[in-house]
């Protein structure tokens, strides 16, 4: 493809993507090391890592991607620092919060919807894809959450294609969307093993390696695995769990760094 195809990891969920000349910010997560992230429920967790960039550093943005209102998704900083004319692409649920927040472009995309963005022949669509946050009834405890397949298409003919799964279990919802959307070139896969009371509501190495499968991307990179203490799997059971299976093309990225997300 011509242009470019990259991702600036900040820390936890949160990296800036620059595809095709359109720039987006993925869950934002903006406090310190030490500061505590509202998990729902009366349930806090206390942050590990520091991000590797601030609100006020961050290039100009077309939209933000949001995969789900969770206190390390979305946070009090992002509520206060972020331009609040910005689109944020979500589930409805969260849009409507963020619309009472006065965060007036917030679109909630119901699964297999698409939003888009233009500019002059280019594309990018941003389609909502299914996701479940915690085994069985304990997912209607959590918020809803949705991956986002993006699409940059020029003239017609789509050029790259990206999968982020957003906070989801490896399920069996997850198995339509190889059938529908093949051809995945890169995957940011949200890790951690998050376990609430025990029980396991984020991919751990296994699952992800289960989902890397599934998918066949030609480049995974992962994300969300080691900033909160709730995050329970560290990234090197996934990474050697992908070369145990014979599993190519997973990328590691540290927070700061800017990786490409095109084949090599």
């Amino acid at each position: 493809m011509s242009g470019n195809a990259d991702v600036t990891f900040i820390g936890t969920a949160t990296t800036v993507l620059r595809i095709g000349g359109f720039t987006l910010l993925t869950d934002p997560n903006f406090l310190h090391r030490g500061q505590r992230a509202y998990l729902g429920k009366g349930l806090w967790s206390r942050r590990r890592t520091d991000p590797a960039m601030e609100v006020a550093q961050l290039p100009a943005l077309d939209a933000v991607v949001l995969s789900h209102l969770h206190g390390d998704h979305f946070d009090r900083v992002a509520r206060r620092e972020l331009d609040r004319s910005l689109p944020i692409v979500t589930t409805p649920a969260a849009s409507r919060k963020l619309r009472r927040w006065g965060f007036r472009a917030a679109d909630g995309v119901p699964t297999w919807h698409s939003r888009e963005l233009h500019r002059g022949g280019t594309t990018l669509r941003l389609t909502a894809l299914p996701g479940q946050h915690g085994p069985g009834p304990l997912d209607r405890l959590l918020p809803d959450v949705m991956g986002t397949l993006v699409d940059l298409e020029r003239d017609g003919t789509r050029t790259f294609r990206l999968y982020v799964t957003g906070d989801t279990l490896n399920k069996p919802l997850l198995a339509d969307i190889p059938g529908r959307y093949p051809d995945i070139d890169a995957m940011l896969i949200h890790l951690g093993g998050t376990k609430i009371a025990g029980i396991l509501v984020t991919m751990d190495g296994r699952q992800g390696a289960d989902l890397v499968e599934l998918i066949r991307p030609t480049l995974t990179v992962p994300i969300h695995y080691d900033d909160y203490p709730v995050f329970r799997s560290p990234l090197g059971h996934f990474v050697a769990e992908t070369r145990r299976r014979g599993l190519g093309g997973v990328r590691t990225i540290a927070r700061g760094e800017t990786v490409s997300l095109l084949p090599s």
